[in-house]
């Protein structure tokens, strides 16, 4: 597997699993709601490390793409 290839691979793994974790999101937001508490400063459960997570896979996959294409932020 080349460079690219296996950066377009992470690239699409992290967005596989980036998507797992919205769709548990939406369903933990109708089954229990979700407050801007809860969001910002939850300490437990699903929602403790989700946003911490969820941006660093995002930032990651921007950081993959500019790798891919050879530019930078």
């Amino acid at each position: 597997m080349t460079d690219v290839a296996a950066l377009k691979k992470e690239k699409q793994d992290l967005i596989e699993k980036m998507l797992v974790m919205q769709k548990q999101f939406i369903d933990h937001e109708h089954e229990h709601g979700v407050s801007g508490k809860d969001y910002w400063a939850s300490t437990d459960g699903l929602l403790a490390n989700f946003r911490h997570e969820y941006n660093d896979m995002a930032n990651k996959v921007v950081d993959l793409a500019h790798q891919i294409v050879g530019s930078s932020r």
